[in-house]
C-alpha cells in the first residue's frame, strides 16, 4: 500500500480550507483518509498552517511521501517553529 501527506480540500466556492492528511495514494482527493496530521488556511492574510510535526515525522519515517505542495508546508512549518523558539 502506497501511502501519501497529500491536501484534502474543504471549504465553500471561492474559500477553500485544507486539511493536511495521510491517505492511500488510491483513495479520491476529498475521500478517505488514515489521520490527519494538520491545517492549512491559504485565505487568511499570513496563511494560516498548523502542522503537528511529530506525526509527520512519525509517517515519513514509516515510508508516507509527501505531495510538492504538502513538503513545502512542511518545510514552511518548520521555519517558522525555529523562528519562534528563543535561541
Amino acid at each position: 500500500m502506497s501511502v501519501k501527506i497529500r491536501l484534502s480540500r474543504h471549504g465553500a466556492k471561492k474559500r477553500p480550507y485544507y486539511r493536511i492528511v495521510v491517505a492511500d495514494a488510491r483513495t479520491p482527493r476529498d475521500g478517505r483518509f488514515i489521520e490527519q496530521v494538520g491545517t492549512y488556511d491559504p485565505t487568511t492574510p499570513s496563511a494560516a498552517l498548523k502542522v503537528d510535526q511529530a506525526k509527520v515525522d512519525g509517517w515519513l519515517k514509516q515510508g508516507a511521501q509527501p505531495t510538492q505542495t504538502v513538503r513545502s508546508l512542511i518545510k514552511r512549518a518548520a521555519k517558522e517553529a525555529a523562528a519562534a523558539t528563543p535561541a
